[in-house]
């Protein structure tokens, strides 16, 4: 009798960009092939696209995790998009009409006293930000003029704004308390127009604190070059697409993996099966398998390999080398907050995309109503030109007390925060929230 070979059977965790994207990749290699694979994966939640998840907010399309093609030559995501005409839509969508970092430089600065700064005090503080972070991100030995060795990005760049003080010692303008900026010195404004730029890029990077950020390893993060751009039809479109080839029955959703079990573990006693790995779900069932893919988010991983985590994602545990590198990898929280103005006539137009600039935590000047988890969000702005749909994006901290708040509450400390900013606040008529689980947006 003729024996027929088992066809390898190869198994993927996760149904995110990175878990669709390897199973396209095999499942399209093998057309054709006599002798091929099995193909399988398995997501844990009910949907596909991980934190890819595109909705709808207010009437507009909004993303409520990642958002940007981070530059378009040369990005797979952009061919996507362009092939399957996603970059095209009837429908409003987030940041549909200018570039975030076009808006963010023309954008008004206010105060918390109220007042519009002078650009003229904005661009050199603007311009110096930039300048540092284009040298953390491209000089190859990272040394500052000093001599001293950098640790971080914090420290680097308050070395920077402390450097650029010294070198406008005497200048008359600087030494005054200026009226015209009612609390604030000059000085202090500075500052805290520079800890705009650094909340905007703990947003950008996901760090809670930019000291935790690795100077040396800045220069290492590549982005594609072009133009930054949001999708008219939304980011699950390409997640669609990327599933679209495979077939019914390939993708199972509900299905939790709470171990893998691989060749080497004691445990593994299971010597009538040739296949290696084991993978137990949350249900009971096993599924055998030759090779598994696991495409979990690193938070996930981590708490996998955590010594805190009761058994382990992994049997045996991982190498130490491979889990000494999962562990050193930070990955902060990043949130999108998205508010709706009211209806009611004359409520739209009145925020522009806006800068906001508090005083320190320690100010005497600080309004005390403002709550704290507010005090480090870099702007709000509306998601398109009159749109009645507002953001603004939350890091470390802040955004994870940003979660355990009820809706009430966000409202009540939104409209106070901005409220010190401009005077007769609109209301607001619903909420939503978005996780952006990356590094980058």
């Amino acid at each position: 009798m003729k024996m027929v070979a088992e066809k390898p059977k190869i198994v993927i965790i996760g149904a995110g960009m990175a878990g669709l994207t390897a199973a396209h990749r095999l499942y399209t290699a093998a057309i054709g092939v006599k002798e091929s694979f099995e193909l399988c994966v398995v997501e844990g939640g009910q949907r596909i696209g991980g934190r890819i998840n595109t909705t709808e907010f207010g009437g507009d399309r909004i993303e409520m995790g990642a958002t940007w093609i981070h530059g378009i030559c040369g990005s797979p995501v952009y061919e996507i998009a362009q092939k399957i005409k996603s970059l095209e839509s009837e429908k409003s969508w987030e940041c549909m009409d200018d570039l975030f970092e076009e808006k963010l430089s023309t954008s008004e600065t206010r105060a918390e006293d109220g007042f519009l700064v002078n650009p003229a005090i904005v661009e050199p503080i603007s311009s110096l930000f930039q300048k540092l972070m284009s040298f953390a991100q491209s000089k190859a030995e990272k040394v500052d003029v000093s001599g001293m060795q950098m640790s971080s990005i914090g420290s680097f760049l308050k070395l920077g704004l402390e450097q650029y003080w010294d070198s406008r010692k005497g200048k008359a303008e600087d030494e005054e308390e200026v009226k015209m900026f009612g609390n604030w010195s000059r000085k202090m404004l500075e500052e805290a127009i520079f800890g705009v730029f650094e909340n905007t890029q703990r947003t950008y990077t996901g760090a809670g604190d930019l000291l935790n950020l690795d100077y040396a390893a800045e220069s290492e993060y590549r982005m594609f070059s072009g133009d930054e751009i949001t999708i008219p039809k939304g980011y699950i479109t390409i997640i669609q697409s990327l599933a679209s080839v495979l077939p019914p029955g390939m993708i199972q959703l509900g299905r939790k993996v709470v171990k893998i079990e691989w060749l080497g573990s004691e445990n593994y006693d299971d010597h009538s099966s040739s296949k290696p790995v084991k993978l137990h779900f949350c249900d009971g069932s096993v599924m055998q398998a030759d090779h598994v893919i696991v495409t979990v988010s690193l938070g996930v991983l981590k708490a996998g390999i955590s010594e805190e985590s009761e058994g382990g994602l992994f049997s045996p545990p991982l190498p130490s080398l491979k889990k000494e590198a999962i562990l050193k990898l930070g990955y902060g929280v990043v949130n999108k907050l998205f508010l709706q103005l009211s209806q009611e006539e004359g409520n739209l137009c009145k925020i522009p995309f806006m800068k906001m600039v508090f005083h320190r935590e320690d100010s005497e000047f600080r309004h005390k109503k403002i709550p704290w988890w507010m005090r480090k969000t870099a702007s709000v702005y509306p998601i398109y030109n009159n749109s009645s749909v507002l953001l603004s994006w939350f890091a470390g901290k802040e955004a994870l007390e940003l979660e355990s708040l009820d809706d009430e509450t966000i409202i009540d400390g939104f409209s106070t925060t901005v409220s010190s900013f401009i005077s007769n606040m609109n209301q607001f008529q619903q909420i939503g929230n978005g996780l952006d689980e990356q590094m980058g947006h």
